[in-house]
């Protein structure tokens, strides 16, 4: 089987924090850059003024010819002794616009009475340069004008601006290393966690114990504990289920077997027909707790699959009612409800209906002749019971023949009920349908002349 790729949450993690600091960076970066730019500006410009200050406060307009200039001596310096030393073009005018002087390799520049900052483009072909320009005063005698190529002005900028942004350029490589071991290492406590639910056998009582110290770990290790406490339970819950069903089942099914073969052989006219009831008998039995079996499977795929819908809990019951009242008229029992005229509540109705047949046809099948059953619901009290008095009927006080909730609940209503079963599918069936609502299912006291209550209650999120 070919093997399906899943990234780390490490890389993942890794990823996102490079890329959120290649962000940053190039913000540096670019800002590094910026600043250098600017620097070099504001380096140039105060280069300039500071040079045409220097030679306003000279008298003597004159230059040497820089090819007369006299070489360095032996060991001595060369003028031009720094990497950013720049070379200066000076030209120095009249206050009749006539030139007197001029200093430098850039080409003289026009005359203009204007003072300041300029970039002028001069020559042929035309070269950019900066230029700053001043008169020594209010007498304006002279003008002097400094001139610096921006050729030598751009290195000058990219120069400095690689220097501010140079640290910026070493950071990512660092980081990402350093990084990416912090990540691994606070990655090690979920790795020994994953080590740890991995190593988790299913098939025994196994929890994660002791807890890891990180909350964020810990939450999710409780979690995996207690999946781990359901599945166990659900799966006690099936084997006892199992177990029931099988011993529930091995009765019906071996007196089935039995009887048909008898009836297949020699037996007498009286002796054919019990047998064939007995098979009705036990074929009712087998059908019984097939239905509640169908009817648990219903009640699990209501509670994944569809969501609680206002409903008329006292319509449910009357409806209820009277879908059993021709087989209460049959087999001599009084059916009643005590209600008010609407019990609004948020619930299952296909769950609902299913509980009140249930306990209603359950109390048919196990009460004698001539027994009151009444249906109650309270909706302030947010309960609906049903009693019977059929102990009282019966003339004793001793406990009920049938278990609670052992009818089945998916049955058709008027349909001959056999013996009671002790599986107690339906007693099952109705804890589930009352903890899906919020509540609980069980016994009460009965009321006058009542001597047998079940009662099932809904939660406050269910009320109407």
């Amino acid at each position: 089987m070919r093997q399906v790729y899943r990234p780390t949450l490490g890389r993942r993690l890794l990823a996102w924090g490079l890329g959120a600091l290649l962000i940053v960076w190039v913000a540096m970066v670019a800002a590094g850059f910026h600043a250098g730019w600017h620097e070099a500006d504001e380096l140039t410009d105060g280069h300039l003024a500071g040079v045409a200050a220097l030679l306003l406060a000279e008298r003597d307009n004159r230059f040497a010819d820089e090819r007369l200039m006299p070489p360095p001596p032996p060991g001595g310096a060369p003028l031009r002794a720094h990497d950013y030393q720049r070379s200066m073009s000076v030209a120095v005018w009249g206050s009749d616009g006539r030139l007197l002087s001029r200093f430098g390799s850039a080409p003289t520049p026009a005359f203009e009475p204007g003072e300041g900052y300029a970039t002028l483009e001069l020559g042929q072909p035309a070269t950019r340069w900066r230029a700053y320009a001043r008169w020594n005063g209010p007498s304006r005698e002279r003008r002097v004008m400094v001139l610096v190529s921006m050729p030598e002005h751009d290195d000058l900028a990219w120069d400095i601006a690689g220097q501010v942004a140079e640290p910026g350029l070493w950071l990512l490589p660092v980081v990402a290393v350093v990084l990416g071991w912090a990540l691994r290492r606070a990655m090690q406590p979920l790795r020994q966690l994953a080590d740890r639910v991995q190593a988790l056998d299913v098939r025994t009582v196994q929890n994660i114990d002791p807890l890891p110290r990180h909350r964020e770990l810990a939450q999710l290790a409780h979690a995996v504990n207690t999946l781990g406490q359901r599945y166990q339970a659900a799966l006690a819950n099936e084997r006892q289920l199992a177990n029931e069903l099988a011993h529930e089942l091995r009765t019906p099914l071996a007196s089935l077997a039995l009887h048909a073969a008898n009836v297949r052989g020699p037996l007498a006219d009286e002796d054919r027909t019990q047998a064939l009831d007995r098979i009705e008998r036990d074929a009712r039995r087998v059908a019984q707790m097939l239905d509640q079996l169908l009817a648990l499977a219903r009640a699990s795929r209501v509670e994944l699959e569809e969501a609680a819908v206002e409903c008329d809990l006292a319509a449910l019951g009357r409806d209820v009612l009277g879908r059993y009242a021709q087989a209460a008229l049959d087999s001599g029992h009084a059916l009643s409800m005590r209600a008010p005229d609407s019990v609004p509540m948020r619930g299952h109705p296909l769950l609902l209906e299913m509980i009140l047949r249930n306990l209603v046809e359950n109390a048919l099948a196990h009460t004698p002749a001539g027994a009151s059953i009444e249906l109650a619901l309270d909706a302030q009290g947010r309960w609906l019971q049903v009693s019977d008095d059929g102990e009282r009927v019966a003339g004793r006080n001793g406990p009920r023949m049938d278990a609670p909730g052992t009818a089945a609940p998916g049955g058709a209503a008027g349909r001959s009920s056999g013996p009671a079963l002790g599986l107690g599918l339906g007693h099952r069936l109705a804890h589930k349908i009352a903890a899906m609502h919020g509540g609980h299912f069980g016994t009460a006291n009965p009321l006058q002349p009542f001597t047998t209550t079940y009662r099932m209650t809904w939660g406050d999120g269910h009320g109407g």
